[in-house]
């Protein structure tokens, strides 16, 4: 009797909602919502997970949560500021699950049944317990590596269950999925090389949400970029926790001695110990970019210990691989990056720069800082104020400090620092950052960039034009007829997706401006440069 009534119940609910829902037709399996919050690689991994449940059936997404019969967010638990925007979103999925019938009623939702709604990422790892017991606000937790779980895992909801999956794993890699790009017609995207942390900073939840570093084939990779140049695809950003120790062993499997002939950063050190070793992130950058030479490869987040002498020829050498290297110092003091377990001193990171600009000349460097780490004094704030000035970062992103549960800090440190300390020495490295990074820009006038555009200017989308250069500045130019190198009779607009030779005339801290020249080709751009260059030496 109960399963009739249940029967009943169901399809009184659904002709009631169908006489209120516009006349859509809507998969059985349900539309999709999706949300990101943190870095690229959680964008990338929502990518991933649209892919696997375009395959299960699930093909449908919509761009607002009120039509949505599951709704995905993707989370970040690096900071705590990220995880209180997660639960305000969550407190509205909630909202819009609980009182489905009267959002119907009164045309706030469009859902023809309550959406299901499922934590994906870092957040659910960490707080899995604390997320399902919240008075029913979520029926699915999902971690970076159960994603392929996912199907299963909403299925178990439709029989009263809530699902959950977030074990690590030492293997996944999700390298036999074709992404879903979530950016269409983009000229740009993500690709992920490698997963997971092993470098165990004290300050850093990464590892325990993430788990052990594990790489991609090098061959998976490339076959995922030529899909990209397919597409139409310029610019591509190589993904990993720690990018530059990416190491795929899977077709060399050669065992050596534990640490040894894995070249470092000189003067850094590491905790983890490489046992199989085999083809390195020069390896990589060199076989993508000597393949794919009119595409631009940049990538994030790199380690500084990571960055041996044959990578940074290989940047030096190749005009494809983009002159911006992030070299996350965290901090300025040596006492400091001790705590932090970051493994190399003031010293051996000022000279690591000294190195890079002395084989990269005309490099773009950019930075991470944490302030108000456990113990920090002001000396050791004053360290990294001059850090940041002795350095001049191109572009840098500055935190203060949270304490994360899990982490080294958590079990061995107290968070000691008051919270108005924490925020004015913020407020101290903004500042001292926006006085270095003008020069950085204002050394761009009278340059002539190679800009990739991207779109127009949203703030004159009728008369200009947005893109980067190689060193990741953002460039804007009037959007007019100009001549095409390819084509010398003709002159015409740039679009989306072309290179342009772009004049700078001035600069702000943020962007700089010019006069755009011509539309050419990356490797055109290269050659006339190269060209120029041995004319100035005769």
């Amino acid at each position: 009797m109960k399963s009739i009534y249940s029967l009943f119940v169901y399809l009184f609910i659904f002709i009631c909602a169908g006489s209120l829902v516009p006349d859509t037709e809507v998969p059985p399996t349900g539309r999709i919502y999706h949300e990101t919050y943190g870095c690229q690689m959680n964008v990338n991994d929502m990518e991933i997970v649209l892919s696997i449940m375009k395959n299960a059936g699930y093909g449908e997404i919509v761009s607002v949560p009120e039509s949505a019969e599951i709704i995905f967010i993707n989370t970040c638990a690096i900071r705590d500021n990220a995880e209180q925007k997660v639960w305000q979103r969550l407190n509205y999925f909630w909202f819009l699950k609980r009182h489905w019938k009267s959002n119907v009623a009164t045309g706030r939702s469009q859902s023809m049944r309550p959406p299901k709604v499922v934590v994906l990422g870092c957040m659910a790892e960490r707080l899995k317990e604390k997320i399902l017991d919240s008075d029913k606000m979520v029926d699915v937790v999902c971690g970076p590596d159960a994603y392929r779980d996912l199907p299963r895992l909403l299925e178990e909801v439709d029989y009263g269950q809530r699902g959950i999956n977030t074990l690590l794993s030492l293997e996944e890699t999700y390298a036999d999925i074709n992404p879903v790009r979530i950016s269409k017609n983009s000229v740009t995207a993500f690709v992920s090389v490698m997963r997971g942390c092993n470098n165990m900073c004290s300050f850093c939840i990464v590892p325990f949400t993430r788990g052990r570093e594990r790489s991609r084939p090098v061959e998976s990779i490339v076959r995922e970029v030529a899909e990209l140049w397919k597409e139409g695809v310029k610019e591509v950003m190589l993904l990993g926790q720690n990018v530059n120790s990416y190491n795929d062993a899977s077709g060399i499997e050669r065992e050596v001695e534990s640490g040894s002939n894995w070249k470092l950063s000189e003067g850094f050190s590491s905790m983890a110990k490489v046992k199989n070793m085999g083809l390195r992130f020069s390896d990589l950058l060199d076989r993508l970019s000597s393949e794919f030479p009119e595409m631009r490869f940049r990538f994030t987040s790199p380690h500084p210990k990571d960055f041996p002498d044959d990578l940074l020829y290989l940047m030096r050498e190749r005009h494809n691989i983009c002159k911006l290297i992030h070299l996350p110092a965290q901090t300025g003091s040596s006492t400091v990056l001790e705590r932090m377990r970051r493994g190399y001193t003031r010293e051996a990171y000022l000279d690591l720069v000294q190195k890079i600009r002395s084989i990269i000349p005309d490099v773009a460097l950019s930075s991470d800082f944490i302030c108000g780490f456990c113990g920090e004094t002001e000396e050791e704030h004053s360290e990294t104020l001059t850090l940041i000035k002795a350095v001049g970062y191109d572009m840098a992103f500055l935190f203060a400090y949270s304490m994360r549960e899990k982490t080294h800090a958590h079990r061995n440190y107290v968070d000691d620092v008051p919270e108005e300390i924490k925020q004015r020495r913020l407020a101290e490295l903004i500042e001292t950052f926006r006085e270095s990074t003008g020069q950085c820009f204002d050394s761009q006038i009278g340059t002539t960039q190679l800009v990739l555009v991207e779109g127009p200017n949203k703030r004159a989308p009728d008369t200009e034009l947005m893109g980067k250069s190689d060193k990741g500045h953002r460039v804007l130019f009037v959007n007019m007829p100009i001549p095409d190198r390819e084509d010398i009779n003709t002159k015409r607009n740039p679009v989306v997706g072309d290179y342009v030779e772009v004049h700078i005339t001035r600069s702000t801290r943020a962007s700089l401006f010019g006069e755009a020249l011509a539309i050419t080709k990356l490797t055109s751009f290269d050659n006339n440069l190269d060209k120029e260059a041995a004319a100035c030496s005769m």
